[in-house]
């Protein structure tokens, strides 16, 4: 079975790529059957030039088919931010709660359309020499509402409200948002090439 290893520790982003990928037939985990993997520096100002940095360096360190995943929220009235720094975009990475108030806080004079925004995911997939193969990017539109609504998902989940459900990613079943989300876009573009990764002899 071909194994494909995703390179984050997110348990969260794990749980999508199993449910959108799991069904394949590979063997598919994250980094942590890997303790020694290199931490690999998102220097890059781009979501595909990250992912990109994180298949092509991980895959012929692990000697292993590598998916390198970037994504985040961009916001065109704020000139795209918080873009490639979602996840430190008020200063400690992974801070979900001060980042949601960084945001609110620069959105705060905003209405209408100043307030659209959308999720961007970008995957690379990388062979076992660190050979990139493919490269999809995924995305999913709405808008930021005016404060925090559920407690799902993660991120900026609970402020991304989809219009033609009134929820936000936040308030949505996890099912629901999976089907639509920037991740589940981007991976349906991959399934092809992952099936065909499958069927090959090796």
């Amino acid at each position: 079975m071909v194994r494909l290893v995703l390179g984050s520790r997110n348990k969260k982003k794990l749980a999508e790529m199993l449910d959108l990928l799991g069904d394949l037939g590979l063997d598919l985990t994250d980094l942590t059957p890997y303790p020694h993997a290199p931490e690999v520096e998102e220097t890059a100002d781009t979501f595909v030039g990250n992912a990109t940095l994180k298949a092509t360096q991980l895959a012929p360190a692990l000697g292993t088919w590598v998916l390198g995943e970037d994504s985040g929220l961009c916001v065109p009235a704020l000139g795209g931010a918080p873009g490639v720094y979602s996840a430190r975009y008020a200063g400690t990475h992974g801070d979900d709660a001060a980042n949601n108030a960084r945001l609110l806080r620069e959105m705060a004079a905003l209405t209408g359309d100043g307030r659209a925004a959308f999720y961007v995911s970008t995957a690379v997939l990388a062979d076992p020499t660190g050979k990139v193969e493919a490269s999809v990017e995924g995305r999913c539109h709405g808008v930021i509402a005016d404060g925090p609504r559920g407690a799902g998902g993660f991120g900026y989940d609970p402020l991304f409200l989809v219009p033609e459900y009134g929820k936000t990613f936040g308030e949505l079943p996890p099912e629901v948002k999976r089907a639509m989300s920037h991740r589940a876009e981007a991976f349906r573009q991959l399934r092809p090439v992952l099936a065909k990764l499958v069927s090959e002899p090796r």
